[in-house]
């Protein structure tokens, strides 16, 4: 029913823009038509009265040809002026004018029924905004489960093959596999498979044992182990946020409202439901508060202007000269999960420079750390660790900052 009114008042109106086109054409026509001739017919009629005049006596011949006279230089002078205004080409001829002038209005109804039949959304009904806001909330509270996105993402997610893995990597990793599940309670080992599981592409069995890791730790689990946990469950679902990393995700930020991890996804999550003036402004606000070599930072970088496009923002994204190129931002928006994550390694060993030759903050350390251990590269998490343990000795507090990362990826103490 909707759907009748609309296009019966869209007909109304469309049929009353035309009708207004092709009378103010039909009119002109007419005009133009009539114009050009009204001076010379009145000055035509005027030498036919002195004429007239002449035959009844009113005026003499003199009278009459000097009256002649004036109204011929007047016509002449008439129709020099119409020649002027109206240029020397042939004007078209009334009737080709108003056919035009139907076939101009007929194309402009068309012209616009067809854009709107481009972008538009025909038969959709009315959606004020309160109506949007509650679809959004039943998208998100009716999304598919963690098990049935990862059941989905399985058969498209890219696995390292044993030549791309250090030699007898896939023994250790089967050993490790032996050891925790007779040590179910052991935080570090859970720890250590589930990195090893991540770097492997396995990861459910990584997420599932970064659950054991949280499971073991009880209350002492910070919000690192929550946020790996959750990432873990976005890689295995192929970068959809499923309700239960949502939840991981929420725990961390319980614990720590600004894990930088958390809100990247959260906002990824509302991005996904229907949500993009949320997704937006946890973006923004994340991405002002990073550093340029942050991981997160190329995919809000890739996707932030059409985030904010689409919830009605108007949002231009600073230069950063310090940050990833329009190059690289560009190719980030076509990129795999997999591209996307070996620049985000080409990344890390760019902040592993810096560190290595002009230092950093403790910060900065801890999240080069995360950074390696969310990447499954535990020995190069552990390399920085003992490195910073030098850098830092004498600042107790710095190092216990750097500390929380190393013991949050898992790095053998």
């Amino acid at each position: 029913m909707i759907w009748l009114i609309f296009w019966t008042i869209s007909g109304i109106l469309a049929l009353s823009a035309m009708i207004w086109i092709v009378a103010a054409f039909w009119r002109t026509a007419d005009r133009d038509a009539d114009s050009k001739s009204y001076d010379v017919d009145v000055y035509k009629a005027q030498l036919a009265e002195v004429d007239r005049d002449l035959a009844r006596g009113i005026v003499t011949e003199d009278q009459a040809d000097a009256v002649r006279l004036e109204i011929s230089r007047r016509l002449l002078a008439a129709d020099a002026s119409a020649q002027a205004q109206n240029g020397t080409a042939p004007d078209a001829p009334a009737p080709v004018t108003k056919a035009a002038a139907v076939l101009g209005g007929a194309a402009v109804i068309a012209g616009a029924l067809g854009l709107y039949a481009t972008i538009g959304a025909p038969g959709y009904g009315d959606l004020p905004h309160a109506e949007r806001l509650r679809i959004a909330e039943q998208l998100r509270a009716e999304r598919p489960s963690q098990e049935m996105a990862q059941s989905q993402a399985s058969q498209t997610l890219r696995k390292p093959t044993a030549e791309q893995l250090p030699s007898g990597y896939l023994e250790l990793v089967e050993t490790l596999r032996t050891t925790v599940a007779e040590r179910p309670d052991d935080a570090r080992g859970q720890s250590l498979l589930a990195n090893a599981e991540a770097r492997l592409g396995n990861y459910t069995a990584a997420y599932r044992a970064q659950q054991n890791v949280i499971r073991a730790q009880g209350s002492d689990a910070t919000a690192e182990d929550w946020a790996l946990a959750g990432e873990f469950m976005v890689l295995a679902a192929g970068g959809y946020v499923s309700p239960e990393a949502e939840n991981a995700f929420a725990q961390a930020l319980q614990k720590d409202s600004n894990q930088p991890q958390s809100r990247f996804y959260i906002g990824r999550m509302f991005a996904q439901t229907g949500r993009p003036d949320r997704a937006f402004q946890l973006w923004r606000q994340l991405l002002d508060a990073s550093s340029p070599v942050d991981p997160w930072v190329v995919p809000i970088r890739a996707e932030i202007e059409d985030l904010a496009d689409r919830a009605g923002i108007r949002y231009q994204l600073p230069p950063d000269a310090a940050g990833p190129s329009a190059e690289a931002i560009a190719a980030a928006r076509d990129m795999s999960a997999e591209d996307r994550t070996t620049m985000i390694r080409g990344m890390v060993s760019t902040l592993n420079t810096r560190l290595a030759t002009e230092g950093g903050t403790p910060a900065d350390w801890a999240r080069l750390i995360n950074a390696y251990g969310v990447l499954g590269e535990i020995d190069a998490a552990t390399a920085i660790w003992q490195n910073a343990q030098e850098s830092f000795a004498d600042a107790p507090e710095a190092l216990a900052i750097i500390k929380r990362a190393a013991d949050a990826s898992g790095i053998p103490q």
